[in-house]
């Protein structure tokens, strides 16, 4: 074809945001309708995400137009996603996840070695710079796209060529990897262990609740109301990132407003005054399924063609790392038990791709499976805050060794 762009066409605001919704709905009619997808519990968002990213190739490759989307709103809803997280994290319930939480932690930091040494020891295999490495590893599966970009830009800036563009490619195959491969492991654990929901008197108690308060929908003080305390920890979130940085201390967006959600809603519950936990968390879920949908539907896979070959080979490993990491290590660790299969599909994806990903994977097995109070204690906070800090850590530590030591990084 010709290289040259006869026409490209960005789309903005309220256009991605409808095309967001429609590619959900696909994915949750393909989802609904094909047996495969169904019984690995495949997120809704993967699916339309994926395809509508392959349609939009097809325009490239065939009609030599470029589509690509404007995602300052998926920016927003990662924020407000986060939120909803920290509006969740009551001390009470830190409290109890305590121990599964330090555990968790500790399998997410041994993970982050082994998955820097794999995307080390291959980079080596196949003749690369050994720097190049850590991008096939922590820095753009478990960190992303955010942490890609960053390690890029000072890789790029020190002498590695296309560091940011090999990270971003690595980030977003991760994203796909981490969406398709969680539901399957859940599926396999239970299914072969023999897990069911309703075993604990929680986890029915908990589901008749959902079941009763999804059937009386939240009222429309509480909905603004919610929407109102989201804006404020996106608002003041933003606050906070704008003071450490004079203080030359760099946070990402979503931590801050998680944090100061965290703050807003132990603070309502000490004052008597708690959130309506409905509202929050279908708002959560919103912003989730949005997010996912428009980070995979504008994907532009022609920019990862030439370098498909290396990359899918270091996904395929990486993958398998993950498989036997989450399946034989995670599930064992946590106990075993239903809530470790969800724990396990959690992991995947966001030791893969993003915490996003992760949730969306346990929402995706809980919805077909039942409850678990646990998965969604432990995974969001691991996620959203524990691992970028031990991840940092590790990368820190494999620059500083002497086969990467002194190079570009």
């Amino acid at each position: 074809m010709n290289v040259d762009f006869q026409a490209s066409y960005i789309l903005e605001g309220n256009d991605v945001l409808i095309t967001s919704i429609v590619v959900w709905f696909l994915g949750e009619y393909l989802t609904k309708s094909i047996p495969f997808l169904k019984r690995y519990s495949i997120p809704s968002a993967v699916t339309g995400g994926l395809i509508c990213s392959f349609f939009v190739a097809l325009i490239y490759y065939f009609a030599n137009i470029e589509v690509s989307f404007d995602m300052r709103i998926r920016d927003l809803l990662l924020l407000v996603f986060f939120s909803t997280i920290g509006l969740s994290a009551k001390f009470q319930l830190l409290k109890e996840g305590g121990k599964s939480l330090a555990v968790l932690l500790m399998l997410a930091a041994v993970f982050l070695v082994v998955q820097d040494f794999t995307g080390v020891l291959l980079a080596k295999l196949m003749g690369a710079h050994p720097a190049y490495g850590l991008f096939g590893g922590s820095i753009s599966f478990a960190g992303g796209y955010g942490t890609a970009i960053a390690w890029g830009n000072v890789a790029e800036e020190a002498g590695l060529l296309k560091a940011k563009e090999i990270g971003i490619a690595f980030a977003t195959f991760g994203l796909i990897a981490g969406g398709v491969l969680g539901g399957p492991i859940a599926e396999r654990l239970i299914n072969k262990n023999k897990h069911s929901m309703g075993n604990s008197l929680e986890d029915s108690v908990i589901s008749d609740l959902q079941g009763e308060q999804i059937k009386t929908a939240p009222a429309i003080g509480s909905i603004l109301g919610t929407i109102l305390v989201l804006a404020l920890c996106v608002q003041l979130g933003d606050l906070v990132n704008r003071l450490f940085f004079t203080k030359g201390v760099m946070l990402p967006g979503f931590l801050t407003a998680m944090l100061v959600g965290i703050i807003i809603t132990n603070t309502s519950e000490f004052v008597k005054m708690p959130l309506n936990e409905l509202a929050v968390d279908r708002m959560g879920e919103i912003s989730l399924q949005l997010f996912l949908s428009m980070s995979l539907m504008s994907m532009q896979l022609w920019t990862l063609a030439n370098a498909m070959g290396p990359i899918l080979l270091v996904l395929a490993f990486q993958v398998i790392v993950m498989t036997i990491f989450a399946s034989y290590i995670v599930y064992r660790v946590m106990g075993r038990s239903y809530d470790a299969c969800v724990i396990a599909a959690g992991f995947v994806g966001l030791g893969l791709g993003a915490t996003p990903v992760g949730i969306a994977n346990m929402n995706a097995v809980t919805s077909k499976y039942g409850p678990s109070r646990k998965a969604f204690l432990v995974i969001p906070l691991v996620g959203a805050f524990f691992i970028d800090l031990v991840n940092a850590l590790v990368i820190k530590f494999f620059v500083a060794l002497p086969i990467i030591s002194g190079t570009p990084l």
